[in-house]
C-alpha cells in the first residue's frame, strides 16, 4: 500500500514539491553559511518525494544551534515551502481520492517550517536515538 500511495503522491504533488526543495537547496548553497540549510533542503526534498513509509522524529541531541538554525530557515526558505504544502494540500483535498494525500501534505508543513533537529526514519524501524 505504501508503494501505491507513493506513486500517486509522486505524480500528483511529490515531484513538484521535490523541485521546490531542490531549488531552495541550490539557492541556499550559494553561500558557505547557507550550505547546511541547503543540505537540509535536499534531505527533506527526498522525503517529500517519497514520504509514505517514513516519518520524522525529533533528535534528542538537537540543542540551541538547531533552534537558531530553524529560525533562520523559517525566514529564508521555510515559509515558502510551507506555503507550497498548503496550496498542494488544499488542491489535493478537492477530490475524494486526493484527501489522504492532502492530509499527508499538511503533515509535512511542520517539517518544512522547522527541519533542523529532526531525523527521517522508516516507520517500520523503531527510533533508538543517538
Amino acid at each position: 500500500m505504501k508503494t501505491v500511495l507513493n506513486v500517486i503522491w509522486l505524480v500528483l504533488s511529490g515531484f513538484w514539491l521535490f523541485l521546490g526543495y531542490v531549488l531552495a537547496g541550490v539557492l541556499l548553497c550559494v553561500t558557505i553559511i547557507g550550505i547546511p540549510f541547503g543540505i537540509a533542503a535536499f534531505r527533506i526534498g527526498v522525503y517529500a518525494l517519497w514520504p509514505f513509509g517514513q516519518t520524522t522524529v525529533k533528535r534528542p541531541d538537537a540543542g540551541a544551534p538547531s533552534c537558531i538554525g530553524n529560525v533562520l530557515w523559517l525566514l529564508l526558505a521555510g515559509w515558502w515551502l510551507a506555503l507550497a504544502h498548503i496550496v498542494t494540500g488544499v488542491a489535493l483535498c478537492l477530490t475524494i481520492i486526493g484527501i489522504p494525500l492532502g492530509i499527508a501534505n499538511f503533515k509535512l508543513i511542520p517539517v518544512s517550517l522547522f527541519p533542523l533537529g529532526r531525523e527521517i526514519v522508516p516507520t517500520d524501524q523503531p527510533f533508538t536515538g543517538r
